[in-house]
């Protein structure tokens, strides 16, 4: 079986809500069909990497290959792990954790799509303060960190909610301007548990995570 090659098919985390666990192949279509109808209203650009802004097959397109690109990439000092969100068996969107050279630095950056149907209901934050769980309580991360457009006023929210303190800024070039994001950390000692988060399928795939 695939995943006795690759036991990160064995890991999910479960919430009030929601199902995080990496997708199937059908499962990963049906997720670039969500982001191919959009994932944002129109006019806005809440991500550096302008991804949203092409066709819906372009979108869709991206969703595959960025999903095909973390897993062939993956390294313990060096990875990145999309996990599709589920509702009820239905893919609402995909949240990602990622480390570098964790087990020295003890950090994590998060990032997240959700369909765009889907915005306004507490999905992401319960989903990401899931991916904290995962990295606090499971992994031993020591601070998680996000970086967030400045007018990104639903990330901005999530972030603040679930405790991320101020970090500083980054500026960057997007469409051949300059960008500023705000740099946001949250440390363990700021970090605050709530709800259910239940692991099951670490103990196969821990050492993934830390060399």
């Amino acid at each position: 079986m695939l995943s006795d090659h690759w036991p990160l098919r064995h890991l999910t985390l479960t919430t009030d809500r929601l199902v995080l666990r990496l997708p199937d192949e059908e499962e990963l279509a049906a997720l670039a069909d969500v982001a191919a109808a959009g994932v944002h209203k129109p006019g806005e650009q809440p991500f550096l990497r302008a991804w949203t802004n092409g066709t819906p097959e372009e979108r869709g397109r991206h969703v595959v290959q960025a999903f095909w690109g973390s897993m062939s990439s993956w390294r313990p000092d060096d990875w990145e792990m999309p996990l599709g969100v589920f509702r009820d068996g239905t893919p609402i969107g995909i949240v990602a954790l990622r480390g570098w050279d964790f087990a020295i630095l003890r950090e994590v950056k998060t990032w997240s799509w959700l369909g765009l149907e889907y915005h306004g209901q507490g999905y992401g934050t319960e989903a990401r303060r899931a991916l904290l769980h995962l990295a606090f309580e499971e992994l031993g991360a020591e601070a998680a960190l996000t970086e967030v457009f400045q007018d990104n006023a639903g990330s901005q929210g999530v972030s603040r909610k679930l405790g991320y303190r101020p970090d500083g800024i980054s500026v960057d070039v997007l469409h051949g301007r300059p960008v500023i994001s705000d740099r946001l950390r949250l440390t363990r000692a700021d970090w605050k548990p709530a709800g259910k988060v239940e692991i099951t399928g670490l103990e196969k795939c821990r050492s993934f995570f830390i060399s």
